[in-house]
């Protein structure tokens, strides 16, 4: 009985205090020297002129005074009254502090993992880039060294067969339209020198007069046979 009687007591001082707070507002609020405090465009030089100008400013700092004085003891009694829920509400506050920082530590822990991952995943994607383009600049180079290659051998080929005179030309004419093939491939990368500033390939442009020469040859060594064989 005496808790119950000690829970009515409590529960009729909030009461009480939450019927004066009320009351306390309402005198407040219906009082001329307060009401413009209330209102949204309220103005200090403004006020403070119109009291310098009606003479009443003792009056006016009295009122102040005791309306001050009477919204302080009305917030201690709401404090006083309502103190477990404001410290429930601090303690509430409190632990959400504790659980945001943990949630940023757990963030900050996640952003790194994933700074990680991303430098695990990009470093190696770039290297796999910069070796493909560079396997594909070796596999052209090869194919141009090799017909490079082929060129170099016609040329030799075409030297043996333009010394076994007549008898031989339909064979140089055959190696002379190999390395008219082989040389087009090769001159179309002499002119990149961006992409092959190594170049031009002067073994190539080397056997160039030579081919020049034996094409001239050969083109006029068919026409004395054609010529002879039709006099025949």
């Amino acid at each position: 009985m005496e808790g119950g009687d000690g829970g009515v007591a409590v529960a009729g001082q909030g009461v009480l205090s939450s019927g004066a707070a009320a009351a306390t507002v309402r005198e407040l609020l219906q009082d001329e020297c307060y009401s413009d405090f209330l209102n949204e465009d309220f103005d200090v030089k403004t006020y403070t002129s119109q009291s310098i100008h009606q003479a009443v400013i003792a009056e006016q700092l009295a009122k102040l005074a005791q309306g001050i004085s009477q919204l302080d003891k009305e917030l201690h009694l709401q404090v006083v009254a309502r103190h477990e829920d404001l410290l429930a509400q601090a303690t509430g506050i409190e632990s959400l502090e504790g659980v945001l920082q943990m949630m940023q530590t757990r963030i900050g822990a996640l952003q790194g993992a994933v700074d990680r991952m991303k430098a695990k995943i990009v470093e190696p994607y770039n290297k796999i880039v910069a070796r493909t383009a560079q396997l594909a600049r070796l596999q052209v180079a090869c194919d141009l060294l090799r017909r490079i290659v082929r060129i170099l051998y016609l040329t030799k080929r075409l030297q043996g067969q333009l010394q076994g005179g007549s008898r031989e030309i339909t064979k140089a004419a055959q190696s002379l339209n190999e390395l008219a093939t082989a040389s087009t491939f090769c001159q179309a990368f002499c002119y990149l020198p961006l992409r092959w500033p190594w170049l031009p390939i002067f073994c190539v442009f080397s056997s160039q007069q030579f081919v020049f020469l034996a094409s001239y040859f050969v083109s006029y060594q068919s026409t004395i046979s054609t010529y002879c064989w039709l006099i025949d």
